[in-house]
C-alpha cells in the first residue's frame, strides 16, 4: 500500500493506493480507514484501489467537527479524483462510503464511470433508524469516560438486541470505545449518523453508469432492504448477495472480492 497526501482547507488528508492499473476509488465506512476497502479489493493485474481516508479517519487530520459530513467528505473525494485521475473513475464504498459514492454520482457525474455499493447504510433519507446504534455510542462517549460508557452500552437494550440479531455489528460498536481520539470518534458517530447523502430518489433513478450493489443478511446497521431498494432504483444495477460476516468473515471477504472482480472484468474495455 502506497501512502500519499491531499491538502484540503489546511488539512493533510491521507491517501492509500494498492495495485497497478486503472483506478477504482474505494471509500471506507464510518470510523474506518483504508484497510477496510483494501481487504475487499480483488487482486487484479489491471486495476488499482485508491482510498481517501476521510477527515478524522485513519491518518487524516480531523479539523473542525462541524465539517464532518457526507457532503464535505464527497467534496474531498472529488478533489482527489481531479488531482490523481483527471477523469471519471469507478467509485465505490462500504457503508458511509456508499453514501459518498452515490452523492458524487449525482452531483459530479463527470467524475464517475461506475459504482460499487457495499453494504449501504442509507437509501436517501437522513438519520435512518438503522444508524441509531452508532448515535447511541456517540452519545455515551460524549457524556461519559470510555470505560463507563462501555459498561452502560453493554447493559443497554441496543447491545442486547444486536447480540441476538447482528453480532458483527455489535463487535464493531464495541471497538469504538477504544478508538482515539475519543472526542473525534464521538463527533463522527453523532454527526454522520444524523446525516444522509443529500440526494433524492429521482436523482438515483437517473443514474446511468454500471452499478453493483453488494450486501448480506444479519446486518442491522446495513439492512438488506437498503441494498434491494438501490438495486431496484438504479436502472443498470444488479444485486449480489454474499455470506454474512456474522456467519463467516472469511467467506464474506471471499464473496465480496469475487463479486467485485466479476464486475470490474465486465466493465473493462
Amino acid at each position: 500500500m502506497i501512502r500519499g497526501r491531499l491538502d484540503r482547507e489546511g488539512l493533510a488528508l491521507s491517501t492509500a493506493r494498492s495495485g497497478q492499473g486503472r483506478t477504482m476509488l474505494f471509500q471506507h465506512g464510518l470510523c474506518g480507514d483504508a484497510a477496510q476497502p483494501a481487504e475487499l479489493f480483488p487482486r487484479l493485474p489491471d486495476w488499482s484501489c485508491l482510498t481517501l481516508e476521510c477527515r478524522g479517519h485513519g491518518l487524516s487530520e480531523a479539523g473542525p467537527a462541524d465539517r464532518f459530513s457526507i457532503a464535505t467528505f464527497a467534496d474531498d473525494v472529488a478533489a482527489l479524483i481531479e488531482a490523481e485521475a483527471g477523469g471519471p473513475v469507478v467509485i465505490g464504498g462500504v457503508s458511509m462510503g456508499v453514501a459518498i459514492a452515490l452523492r458524487l454520482a449525482v452531483t459530479r457525474p463527470d467524475l464517475v464511470a461506475g459504482l460499487v455499493l457495499v453494504r449501504p447504510a442509507w437509501f436517501v433519507e437522513a438519520a435512518p433508524a438503522n444508524m441509531m446504534p452508532n448515535a447511541v455510542v456517540g452519545e455515551l462517549l460524549r457524556d461519559h469516560a470510555p470505560a463507563e460508557a462501555r459498561v452502560l452500552f453493554e447493559n443497554s437494550s441496543v447491545a442486547a438486541e444486536l447480540a441476538e440479531r447482528a453480532p458483527d455489528n455489535l463487535a464493531s460498536l464495541r471497538g469504538f470505545f477504544q478508538r482515539t481520539p475519543i472526542a473525534t470518534t464521538s463527533e463522527l458517530l453523532l454527526r454522520i449518523s444524523a446525516d444522509g447523502p443529500g440526494i433524492d430518489v429521482d436523482a438515483i433513478a437517473g443514474l446511468d453508469v454500471p452499478t453493483i450493489v453488494i450486501a448480506h443478511e444479519q446486518d442491522a446497521i446495513h439492512p438488506l432492504r437498503h441494498a434491494e431498494k438501490l438495486a431496484a432504483t438504479i436502472p443498470s444495477a444488479r444485486l449480489a448477495r454474499i455470506t454474512p460476516k456474522a456467519v463467516s468473515r472469511e467467506a464474506y471477504v471471499s464473496d465480496a472480492r469475487a463479486a467485485l472482480s466479476d464486475f470490474l472484468k465486465e466493465i473493462s474495455p
